[in-house]
């Protein structure tokens, strides 16, 4: 009777390892399908992995310390003073980039602070991982500096807008 409680035992070590493995790879995918999203398509697509024993630990790792924007957030790269030579001319180095890691496609508009009824730029649809650059505006401004808010509208694959950021950036026409 020992024997048999021994290796009733051991089995019982071997399904509750089984079982945990199978709940790593049941935990492994739900976290890959909530950072996948709603089966939306990526610019770049990323293949699932089989999870076994082998490699449980590898691979939720790798999701641990995968970068991850939550579903309406939104990281931006911008520069934050505009230069234009001009007031109709294309700016050197004004720039905006949508992240790779954003979980929406996003445009924009630019107003002045003084006055945000009329837009002075409005971008195209910034795609996830791309950016703008060699951007002129579209209302002449006199030379100066102004101050400006640039409006940010996250979008669905609709085009219709989730969520919006504000940004408060400078303006300076040269000439």
């Amino acid at each position: 009777m020992a024997k048999e409680e021994k290796v009733m035992g051991k089995g019982t070590k071997v399904a509750f390892i089984g079982g945990g493995v199978v709940i790593a790879a049941l935990l492994v995918t739900v976290i890959i399908l909530l950072v996948k999203g709603n089966g939306a398509v990526r610019d770049e697509v990323k293949r699932n992995v089989v999870v076994t024993s082998t490699n449980a630990e590898q691979v939720a790792e790798e999701l641990i310390n995968e970068q991850y924007v939550a579903p309406g957030y939104y990281s931006t790269q911008m520069s934050t003073t505009w230069h234009f030579a001009t007031g109709d001319a294309v700016s050197e180095d004004a720039y905006v980039k949508n992240d790779a890691g954003n979980t929406n496609d996003v445009f924009f508009d630019v107003f002045l602070a003084s006055d945000e009824n009329e837009p002075i730029l409005q971008s195209p649809v910034i795609p996830r991982g791309s950016e703008m650059t060699d951007i002129s505006l579209e209302k002449k401004l006199d030379a100066g500096t102004y101050d400006c808010v640039m409006v940010y509208h996250l979008i669905d694959e609709n085009q219709n807008t989730v969520s919006t950021l504000r940004v408060a950036f400078t303006i300076i026409i040269e000439q």
